[in-house]
């Protein structure tokens, strides 16, 4: 894998991609080419898969919003092959708001911090299911 700082390519459904790369660059002030979105929209699975190798310019993190579906099945079929890519699912806005923090650490590093922001980025502000009680809980 390259030296070079890690990109990301969010892949998703309809507009969510834009909208989450909207909302992390003006949270971040981000540059463009950090973080590109993708959607899916009217594109078979190997028009995706192309369209995100396309985007493959060294180290890449696909960030999907379904494990499943025609985003997840589609670059971890057609992709997968790349040596410079990993696909996480599921994504969110504390994990891109995380990875363009954290960029330029090496994948090894990276990959656990994001799935770990992610994880405890879910919360209930009602509902905790070890005791029963009714507070705010984060995930984790």
């Amino acid at each position: 894998m390259s030296d070079t700082a890690v990109r990301g390519i969010v892949l998703a459904h309809g507009t969510m991609a834009d909208g989450l790369v909207d909302a992390v660059r003006q949270i971040t002030g981000a540059e463009a080419d950090i973080l590109t979105p993708l959607s899916n929209r009217g594109l078979s699975p190997e028009a995706i898969a192309a369209a995100v190798r396309a985007q493959v310019r060294g180290p890449t993190i696909v960030f999907t919003d379904l494990q499943t579906g025609s985003c997840g099945f589609a670059v971890r079929r057609y992709c997968l092959d790349l040596p410079d890519l990993v696909v996480l699912s599921g994504v969110n806005l504390p994990v891109l708001l995380e990875f363009v923090m954290h960029q330029a650490l090496p994948f090894n590093e990276l990959v656990p911090k994001l799935l770990a922001r992610g994880k405890s980025a879910i919360a209930s502000s009602k509902f905790n299911s070890e005791s029963n009680e009714h507070r705010a809980v984060s995930g984790g």
